[in-house]
């Protein structure tokens, strides 16, 4: 029995909607393929300038397309921003996170996936979906199928939440486990037999791959477990808590850095075999789904769009993780090939900025759809045809998630980068940094007080304040956003803004810091 036989088709997706077979007239719209990797470090790849690691089939991609430079993930981790990325809409918009709620049926019908099967799209998804859709935003979780729009897709090889590495763990795509025990190399598989099915249909399709690797916990595929064995792995030059005198206290009093671990000392290497090697997974699933676009004569006529949920710190200035603001965890890979144009393989490299926001506005743009007034993002399509164009002068990045004082407002331009940091209790001070990333790009600088940066510093605070006012404009009423709208607001005072922050949340810093002291204290002793 061939493998596509076991994939789950919905109802009623044969029949091309009046709208599909009004632009099928019109003009052959472009298939398109949506790439999610899962914590990957934009600078951990070949064509980003990494001689260490082996990334031939990502490389590829991006020489036959344009990179973006200059792309970040608005929110830095992996439930608001995939919900991000679908909808077009900065967090406080869509309103979806861990421990704020899930995302609403109404704002999901917005979504790309929807809009484009409405419009007469075949659409498939694979892998890790991220969040949870209820009729009412809950806060339930996003562990069960049951929270998953399986329904909006014609083909679903999804999970909910994390999922396994272990293909056979995860009931939509199992069907693969005995020639792809890893789950990477199934989605491969099953994005191959996607688009043999979608071959089978009089409309173009949209396929979203999202990888769970390199997530945590590092279980690559041991198939590869020779293409790292004899590398001896460098630190980058803002490598661990050394470099983190400069920074706020603020940054430093997450779990990023307070439980900072596997990219420290012994375990470096090791954490960076088993990460990499997990990106080596991808790479070779990448390289299944192009032959497959190939073989089946529809690579010209496809666009390929590449990106991460957020980035991953690996050491840098002491952090693990993602979630803050620094390049590290913020910046993200980003790639659009669309073999249509002329400036397919010609190497163009974008350094105007763009976002995780713009990821669906691309999307719709490309097969010729409207874009809905509620989306935030803007089309990085004027980009590819002209990698010159610049979409905006500043983007924001922020947090509101884990321990009270790492929540924080930054902007970033295609040179600087502002970051405001609100939290004032606990002895420490709000606390604002300023970048030139053109001359620092390991942020290793803060420039905030420098005299002949006043002028520029005073240009990003006013970015800042009308990212500030956007959010208040436009945040969903509940879940603590129009609070948080109020404690970025950098011309409130301290004794006004902790007025608005539950006393839990003090002592969940407080519990943090203190169960951090005594495992360092631990660790001390068995040394």
């Amino acid at each position: 029995m061939q493998r596509r036989e076991f994939l789950r088709i919905t109802g009623g997706v044969l029949a091309a909607s009046a709208t599909g077979l009004a632009w099928g007239k019109k003009k052959k719209r472009p298939n398109i393929v949506f790439l999610l990797t899962d914590d990957q470090a934009w600078h951990l790849l070949g064509y980003n300038g990494n001689a260490q690691v082996k990334t031939p089939n990502f490389d590829k991609l991006a020489a036959d397309g344009v990179i973006f430079d200059r792309h970040y993930d608005t929110t830095s981790i992996c439930m608001p921003s995939r919900a991000t990325h679908m909808m077009g809409q900065y967090q406080y918009r869509h309103g979806c996170s861990f421990s704020r709620g899930s995302l609403e049926s109404a704002k999901w019908n917005q979504s790309y996936p929807v809009l484009m099967r409405q419009a007469g799209y075949f659409t498939g998804f694979a892998g890790k979906f991220g969040y949870a859709v209820t009729d009412k935003p809950d806060k339930s979780g996003y562990h069960s199928n049951e929270k998953m729009p399986m329904d909006s897709f014609d083909v679903w090889h999804g999970w909910p939440g994390q999922g396994e590495y272990e293909t056979e763990e995860n009931e939509h795509i199992a069907m693969y486990a005995e020639q792809y025990p890893h789950v990477s190399g199934a989605l491969g598989a099953a994005s191959e037999d996607f688009i043999d099915t979608a071959m089978e249909q009089d409309k173009p399709f949209c396929l979203s791959v999202s990888f769970k690797a390199p997530h945590s916990p590092r279980s690559p595929d041991s198939r590869y477990d020779h293409v790292y064995a004899d590398t001896v792995w460098d630190e980058r030059k803002n490598h661990g808590t050394k470099n983190a005198e400069h920074l706020p206290q603020q940054a430093k009093s997450g779990r990023q850095y307070l439980q900072y671990k596997d990219f420290r000392g012994e375990r470096y290497q090791d954490t960076m075999r088993k990460y990499n090697q997990l990106v080596y997974g991808v790479d070779v699933a990448v390289k299944m789904i192009r032959d497959k676009l190939e073989a089946r004569g529809i690579a010209d006529n496809t666009v390929i769009i590449f990106t991460t949920d957020n980035g991953y710190s690996c050491g840098a200035h002491g952090f693990g993780g993602k979630v803050l603001p620094y390049e590290e965890a913020s910046r993200a890979p980003m790639v659009i090939l669309d073999p249509r144009h002329r400036n397919s393989g010609k190497g163009y490299r974008c350094q105007g900025v763009t976002g995780s926001v713009d990821i669906m506005p691309t999307i719709m743009d490309y097969a010729e759809l409207e874009i809905p007034k509620s989306v935030d993002g803007i089309s990085m399509r004027s980009m590819v045809e002209n990698p010159k164009h610049k979409l905006r002068e500043a983007l924001p990045i922020m947090n509101v998630w884990g321990i009270i004082p790492t929540h924080e407002l930054g902007v970033v331009t295609e040179r600087y980068k502002y970051i405001n940091w609100f939290f004032a209790g606990e002895g420490m001070q709000a606390a604002e940094e300023l970048y030139d990333l053109k001359e620092d790009t390991l942020e290793m600088h803060n420039l905030v007080d420098k005299p002949e940066m006043q002028k520029t510093l005073r240009q990003m605070q006013k970015y800042y304040d009308q990212e500030v006012e956007r959010w208040k404009k436009n945040c969903v009423q509940r879940n603590n956003y129009p609070e948080w709208a109020v404690l970025m607001d950098r011309h409130v005072s301290w004794d006004e803004k902790i007025r608005l922050i539950p006393k839990k949340e003090f002592k969940k810093y407080r519990e943090a810091l203190a169960k951090s002291k005594l495992s360092i204290k631990k660790s001390r002793k068995k040394k």
